[in-house]
């Protein structure tokens, strides 16, 4: 363990210095799309040139964001990683430079949350087309729960009443301006933004994780009432194999599944059974974490769904990090998987200048093609997280193994 640790560290201490370098501001994979050129265009014509700039993007996507101007961006999804982080990082190294980065990055999205809600919640900051459009600044549970985690990180380190607080003001967010539906037996599942009535379970997920942690610590019971009730919403939607679709069944008809939103979803599990030591729960983690485990990956590489291994994606390789980390202390095979993944992440994803490349594709006759940007949110916050949770929990397994 020792070999890889020090392996773990280099890589984060490359990524934070690049991070010091650049600050927090960066492009996104879905910055471009966004824009009002992208939006649904009318008519045939204009809906051909969307989908042959969008495909330049993808394979030139410096150029393309420089030829139609759009502006590096602080991602508040990102400073919430950026925040837990660099939290991590602090705990384990205790060195000042982490927690003063932690807490620029708290401060940050305390003083960005959305106004006119009831508690603070964060959006994207650009517009994006799902089945409705989501304006720039619409408060998602995904990045609200993201941001949360963080808040929640700080309370569990210091104790201190105000991160509780803003734990509480979120959950009033999650309960008051999201939709919730209810179902006949009892379940409900919240939407991923106040202006939706998407069914999407890694969304319904991180709001009940959330909700129950919360809720326990609280000692609010609605809290925990809700959050129970929206798992057994996706439970009851549990594939005989262990895995569970984006979309609730009685949205979409076809089942989608890829590594990140997985790996999601199967940490929010882990986070209500620790929380509950609900037999329930374990049992579908069990099931929905052997799944990810066997189909998710060809060898030690991270594939993007259980049919198709490219493009191998850096959101992908952090949640391979991350989710095996997670589970590490209860699931031990989960050291047998990061032994060999994480080196072939470090080795193939990260640039020499510290930094995570976002993709690498194949093109048609198989040749291998490196898309090489720095995604703020979607990579080099996910790898910071995910490499500061693998260091954090090496250092423990460390410890258990010299007293036992």
């Amino acid at each position: 363990m020792a070999g890889l640790r020090a392996v773990v560290r280099q890589s984060i201490d490359r990524l934070d210095g690049w991070l010091v370098n650049n600050g927090w501001a960066g492009y996104d994979p879905y910055d471009l799309p966004g824009l009002p050129a992208f939006i649904r265009p009318a008519g045939l014509p204009a809906q051909t040139l969307r989908r042959a700039a969008l495909k330049a993007g993808y394979y030139f996507p410096r150029a393309l964001r420089r030829l139609f101007g759009v502006p590096r961006m602080i991602n508040a999804k990102g400073m919430g990683l950026f925040a837990e982080g660099y939290r991590l990082l602090y705990e384990v190294m205790n060195e000042e430079r982490y927690l003063r980065r932690a807490q620029e990055a708290l401060a940050w999205l305390e003083a960005n949350a959305a106004v006119g809600y009831a508690g603070p919640c964060w959006g994207y900051p650009f517009d994006w087309q799902s089945r409705v459009l989501i304006p720039r600044g619409t408060p998602s549970s995904v990045v609200s729960a993201t941001v949360g985690h963080a808040f929640w990180g700080f309370y569990q380190m210091t104790g201190e009443q105000h991160y509780l607080d803003v734990c509480r003001r979120i959950c009033e967010f999650f309960l008051h301006d999201l939709r919730i539906d209810r179902f006949d037996d009892g379940h409900i599942c919240f939407s991923y933004t106040p202006i939706d009535t998407f069914h999407v379970h890694n969304a319904n997920l991180f709001v009940a994780d959330f909700l129950v942690r919360v809720g326990l610590a609280a000692r609010e019971d609605r809290y925990v009432d809700h959050g129970m009730q929206a798992v057994a919403y996706t439970l009851g939607q549990q594939n005989d194999d262990g895995s569970i679709c984006y979309w609730g069944r009685d949205q979409e008809s076809s089942c989608n599944i890829d590594h990140y939103h997985s790996g999601f979803e199967i940490r929010c599990l882990h986070g209500v059974w620790k929380g509950t030591a609900d037999a329930r729960v374990y049992r579908a983690l069990q099931a929905y974490y052997a799944f990810y485990r066997e189909r998710l990956f060809q060898g030690h590489v991270p594939k993007m769904t259980p049919a198709r291994l490219y493009p191998v994606d850096v959101h992908s390789c952090a949640e391979a990090i991350l989710c095996h980390s997670t589970l590490a202390p209860d699931f031990p095979a989960a050291w047998d998987d990061l032994w060999s993944t994480v080196p072939w992440i470090l080795r193939e994803m990260q640039h020499r200048e510290g930094w995570f490349i976002y993709r690498i594709a194949r093109l048609p006759g198989g040749v291998r093609c490196s898309i090489r940007i720095p995604y703020i949110r979607w990579g080099q916050a996910w790898m910071l997280r995910s490499l500061a949770t693998l260091y954090r929990n090496m250092e423990s397994a460390d410890e258990a193994a010299l007293h036992p």
